[in-house]
């Protein structure tokens, strides 16, 4: 069961990382970024995104142990 939930928020981790991901990139485009710019501002959101979702399980766990 532990196993299952594990990978059930890993993945909803990973789709709510891509979808503002895209959205930042999106939002780039829109404000006349060229697309190397609005792929590097994707791309940071992503990594921001799964690292504030890192630090926070992080924070959970060393709370719940």
């Amino acid at each position: 069961m532990n196993v299952a939930v594990t990978l059930l928020t890993t993945a909803l981790v990973l789709v709510v990382a891509l979808m503002a991901a895209a959205g930042a990139g999106k939002l780039a485009r829109l404000d006349g970024a060229t697309y190397p710019i609005a792929l590097t501002r994707a791309a940071v959101t992503f990594a921001a995104v799964v690292t504030f979702a890192a630090t926070v399980a992080g924070t959970f766990a060393t709370l719940l142990i």
